[in-house]
């Protein structure tokens, strides 16, 4: 793994992703889900909500790492209360 500099943060966040993935795969078996409808504009499924807090904290990271000078952990931050919201209230 030396071609890519890791950091303790990026490692972080692709650990999560990867337990968040395993644990919602497991979760669907265990309890299939339902569509529902909540604050986002469509009905979703908890894996719809999941890629969409997912892909919105992609997005979150590269706005603060493109505009800002600061350390990784504020995206960090912001994009575990987007993705807790997403998948609770989305």
């Amino acid at each position: 793994m030396g071609w890519m500099a890791w950091t303790l943060p990026s490692a972080l966040f692709f650990i999560t992703i990867a337990c968040m993935l395993l644990a919602m795969t497991i979760f669907e078996v265990l309890r299939p889900c339902v569509e529902r409808k909540g604050f986002l504009p469509i009905r979703t499924t908890r894996g719809d909500r999941l890629f969409i807090g997912l892909l919105g904290s992609a997005y979150i990271h590269l706005f603060f790492i493109g505009a800002t000078d600061l350390p990784i952990w504020y995206p960090f931050g912001i994009s575990i209360v987007w993705l807790i919201t997403v998948l609770r209230w989305g």
